[in-house]
C-alpha cells in the first residue's frame, strides 16, 4: 500500500510529459492522430489529464513520436522505510514480510568497538564498500568489498567498522536459521576460505 502514492505521482506526470515531447517534436495533435489512429479528442483529453493513460494508447503514441515508453511513463519512486540503530543506518530491501529479511546497512567509522553477542538465527553479509571487521567465535577477520561472511548467530559474533572509514553491507538474516542456498559449486580456494567463516565471491 505504501507504493500507491508513488504510482499516483508517476501517473500524474504522464500528461505533461506527453505534451512536452509532442511539442518538442513539432507534431500537432491532428498529425499524431493521423499516424496513431487515435482520435484528436482522445489525445487532447490524455494531455489534459481528462483521460486515464493506458498501454493501448501510450504504446502507439511512443512509437509515433519515436521515444522510449520510459520517456513518457516515469518509474514510480517508492520510498523505503529507513531506520537507525546504534549509529548504523538500515534500509529494508525485502518486499515480503517473511524471512529471511534483506537490508542494506551503512556502518559508520566510529562503530568499531566490539560487543560480542549470541542469538537464534542465521546471517549472511556481503561487503559493498569499505572494510568490515567480523568477530566470529575464535576468528577475527577483516573483509573487503566483494567478500562474504555467513554464520549461525548462536556462535558468539560481532561485526563493524575497522575504525578506518564507514562500511556498506548487504545483510540477510533469518531468526529461524534459514541458510543461504548457493547453487554454484565453490572453488577449492572458496571452500577453504569458507571454512574460516570467509567466502570471497
Amino acid at each position: 500500500m505504501d507504493s500507491l502514492p508513488a504510482v499516483a505521482a508517476a501517473l500524474s506526470q504522464i500528461a505533461p510529459r506527453l505534451r512536452r515531447i509532442r511539442e518538442n517534436r513539432g507534431v500537432s495533435l491532428a498529425e499524431l492522430s493521423r499516424v496513431t489512429g487515435i482520435s484528436k479528442s482522445t489525445l487532447s483529453r490524455l494531455e489534459s489529464e481528462q483521460r486515464k493513460p493506458s498501454l493501448e494508447l501510450l504504446l502507439p503514441i511512443a512509437a509515433a513520436l519515436a521515444v522510449p515508453l520510459d520517456d513518457i511513463v516515469p518509474a514510480p519512486h517508492v520510498h523505503r522505510e529507513q531506520a537507525r540503530s546504534s549509529g548504523r543506518h538500515f534500509v529494508p530491501l525485502s518486499r515480503h514480510q517473511g524471512e529471511p529479511r534483506a537490508y542494506k546497512m551503512t556502518i559508520p567509522e566510529g562503530e568499531h568497538e566490539p560487543l560480542v553477542r549470541t542469538h537464534t538465527g542465521y546471517a549472511w553479509l556481503y561487503v559493498l564498500s569499505g572494510r568490515l571487521r567480523v568477530l566470529l567465535g575464535d576468528h577475527d577477520l577483516v573483509l573487503g568489498a566483494g567478500e562474504v561472511a555467513e554464520f549461525d548467530t548462536r556462535t558468539p559474533h560481532w561485526f563493524g567498522s575497522t575504525g578506518r572509514g564507514e562500511v556498506e553491507v548487504l545483510s540477510l538474516y533469518g531468526r529461524r536459521g534459514e541458510r543461504i542456498r548457493v547453487r554454484a559449486r565453490p572453488s577449492i580456494r572458496s571452500r577453504s576460505a569458507r571454512s574460516a567463516g570467509r567466502l570471497p565471491l
